[in-house]
């Protein structure tokens, strides 16, 4: 069985995403835009493989969905062409030994009943024994099938309890969503980041009762991140935090533990180019908008400056964990590769490149799947 307590656990079974190839972009005739895409598809894979080569290095085993280089698989009901599944941590979570897929209602046998031939069983394994047993035909046949992201992620886990959405038994908030790229797991704690900015304490309590009632085996915090946890804060490993803002309730929601702080560093610094790519997001993944003006210029906009600059200015605590002793991130930092020596941190390297161009660091290009060890509490006295 698959399990994840706390996030520093050895890592054993992670996801890591992909973008569509340099072959894709094949349709575009504006050659000054289709060199550019082909060049951050190439770029982008590379630093897939440089992540993958590291996470293999550790005995990590390493899942990616499967996408083929024809646009038109991937066009939704607007004509508009989907984006890639770069960012699993946005989609899914695994907390303790449920692996939750948030945002949309995935029912396994619905999805075996329209996936199945004939001959096929008549309801899904619930066992990776049960799974090894099909015959090699029908295991062939369903790892193979070409469908969308989660999909793909089911055919690679099909024993797994899998659930629609992150749901309460309160009917009140039965049909509640939560992002998972939000959720820190420590132990018996999980600590819930907010989508925007929520100073109100009886707000935060509001939430704070709702996750409770969802989750109610764990201990729910709310911290005020105002965006994605992940990109806000990183908790490396028990008694340090890395983070880009000073939380006031660092101090209740992890008493003791050293607090690097980071001002301006990470999305603040590229907010100029954030700018300008919400501007042009409508023309994006439309087919023919290659040839507007406005495209033209971010996406050149983009390779001329802001690469360059995030490369090596820029620090994002967007940091995938591998053990307690171990973490990947995008660049150095003086302040914080020195916590991690008092620590006993060995930091690795994996610049990837592109980023904010896809709207993920490190840690939202993942979601770990299982981990060694069972739950733990680090704050017995909250007990």
């Amino acid at each position: 069985m698959y399990s994840v307590y706390q996030h520093w656990d050895p890592l054993k079974v992670c996801l890591v995403g992909r973008s569509y190839s340099p072959e894709f972009y094949k349709f575009i005739t504006n050659t000054q835009v289709r060199n550019v895409l082909e060049r951050i598809a190439q770029e982008t894979e590379e630093d897939f493989q440089k992540l993958i080569k590291l996470l293999e290095s550790f005995e990590v085993k390493v899942w990616r969905p499967d996408l083929t280089d024809n646009y038109t698989d991937y066009l939704d009901k607007d004509g508009k062409i989907k984006p890639p599944p770069m960012t699993p941590r946005d989609y899914s979570a695994m907390i303790g030994s449920t692996f939750y897929v948030n945002g949309r209602n995935v029912n396994l046998q619905q999805q075996w009943d329209r996936w199945k031939g004939s001959s096929w069983p008549d309801t899904p394994p619930d066992s990776v024994d049960q799974f090894q047993a099909l015959p090699d035909q029908f295991q062939k046949e369903l790892l193979s099938l070409d469908k969308n992201f989660l999909e793909i992620f089911l055919e690679k886990m099909p024993w797994v309890n899998i659930v629609g959405k992150i749901k309460s038994t309160n009917p009140v908030i039965e049909n509640q969503n939560i992002n998972s790229a939000e959720i820190t797991r420590v132990g018996r704690d999980l600590y819930f980041g907010t989508h925007r900015d929520i100073r109100e304490p009886g707000e935060q309590n509001v939430l704070r009762i709702k996750y409770s009632t969802m989750f109610p085996d764990y201990r729910c915090h709310v911290i005020n991140t105002a965006g994605h946890a992940d990109g806000t804060y990183c908790p490396v490993k028990p008694g340090l935090i890395v983070s880009l803002k000073d939380i006031p309730t660092y101090a209740k929601t992890f008493p003791g533990w050293e607090v690097v702080y980071l001002p301006g560093q990470s999305w603040e610094k590229v907010r100029p180019f954030l700018q300008l790519k919400e501007k042009n997001r409508g023309k994006w993944w439309v087919p023919g908008e290659e040839l507007n003006n406005d495209f033209t210029d971010f996406v050149e906009s983009w390779l001329s400056h802001w690469v360059g600059y995030v490369e090596e200015t820029v620090f994002d605590v967007n940091m995938l964990v591998i053990d307690e002793h171990n973490v990947v991130c995008n660049n150095y930092n003086k302040q914080v590769f020195a916590a991690f020596e008092r620590h006993g941190v060995t930091p690795h390297i994996v610049n990837f490149r592109h980023r904010y161009f896809w709207d993920g660091g490190l840690h939202c290009i993942t979601s770990d799947i299982h981990r060694e060890g069972s739950i733990k509490d680090y704050f017995p006295e909250r007990a």
